[in-house]
């Protein structure tokens, strides 16, 4: 079964969450990330939210959990390539984390959307 298509799969995926773990364990970006999304979580519970609001705010959550990941391994293979400063790599830090700051406008719209009229109305 080590080999096979369905111990393969179950091994990537035990990567995955190894990956997963690692982020949530090394990278402070991340770590502020998971933090906010138990808070949001535990304020759609308190809302009660619908299941569509449930919906866009795991979507949300996951873009930008994703993102954050995503911009932490770029960093890294960057740092790896070249540990020295150099502009294009300075250029590819600066984009990956653009990347981040549109994912985290896009969670704050979101949250703006759902909470809004929970809060005033």
């Amino acid at each position: 079964m080590r080999n096979s298509y369905l111990g393969k799969r179950i091994r990537g995926g035990g990567y995955a969450i190894k990956g997963a773990l690692l982020l949530i364990k090394t990278e402070h970006s991340i770590q502020v990330q998971v933090a906010i999304a138990i808070l949001v979580t535990i304020a759609g519970f308190y809302f009660g939210l619908t299941k569509t609001e449930w919906m866009f705010q795991v979507f949300a959550i996951g873009l930008v959990l994703s993102a954050e990941g995503l911009n932490s391994a770029v960093e890294g293979i960057a740092d790896f390539i070249h540990p020295d400063f150099h502009t294009k790599i300075g250029y590819i830090k600066d984009v990956a984390a653009g990347a981040v700051l549109f994912a985290a406008f896009t969670a704050i719209v979101i949250a703006a959307i759902i909470y809004i009229p929970y809060i005033f109305y």
